[in-house]
Parts: C-alpha cells; structure tokens; sequence
C-alpha cells in the first residue's frame, strides 16, 4: 500500500522546537521531491519547504533560518525541523510527494499524508 504518514507533531510552547517525520511506504522516496505544507483552520494550505531529489531545498520566507528539511533515504523518510516557533504557526502539517521539481504546487503532489496537528501555545 503506498503512503506518507506524518508524525512528531504536539504540543510545544512559543519558541520551542519540533521535529516532523515524513515516512513513506509502498513505494522509495529516492526519486521524488517532498513538500511540507500546514494548514490553520479558516485559512488557506500554504507551502512551508521542498526538498527535491537531488537535495536542492525551497523555504516560504517566513520560515527561513528557523526551519530545516532533511531527507534520508535509507530510512525512507523526510524530517522538517522547526524551531523558535510562533504560535501562529499552529496548524496541521503535511507532506506531499512529487515525481516533478520543487516547488509543490498547493494542491499537485501525487501522494498526501493525512497530516500531523501542531500547536503552539503557552
């Protein structure tokens, strides 16, 4: 069966840190690039990173020195590690797989996890 399931989302307070996880499983993440998108309730799916397949790597600007994304292939897996978060930044969190370049457009991707919750919040 192939599928992305997200994980290491919680609860965390302002400027604290997270480490997400993207595992696939079904089929090897080698050869596609893998976005991180989060979505807070009333507002639109936004993209947070991409690393593509060959390890070229997209941050949104509002993210940029505090989030990092990582692959590692022999684990089937991608990380997106976030630190100093705000408590806007609560939402649920995505990973999507694309056999295309980076950057993901929102709603493209030929895989989807079901998502992980984040909030931050004192």
């Amino acid at each position: 069966q192939v599928q992305l399931v997200e994980s290491g989302g919680g609860l965390v307070q302002p400027g604290g840190s997270l480490r997400l996880s993207c595992a696939a499983s079904g089929f090897t993440l080698d050869y596609y690039a893998i976005g991180w998108f989060r979505q807070a309730p009333g507002k639109e799916r936004e993209g947070v990173s991409c690393i593509s397949s060959n390890n070229r790597i997209y941050y949104a600007d509002s993210v940029k020195g505090r989030f990092t994304i990582s692959r590692d292939n022999a684990k089937n897996t991608v990380y997106l590690q976030m630190n100093s978060l705000k408590p806007e930044e609560t939402a649920v969190y995505y990973c999507a797989a694309d056999l295309g370049p980076c950057p993901i457009q929102t709603f493209g991707g030929d895989y989807w996890g079901q998502g992980t919750q984040v909030t931050v919040s004192s």
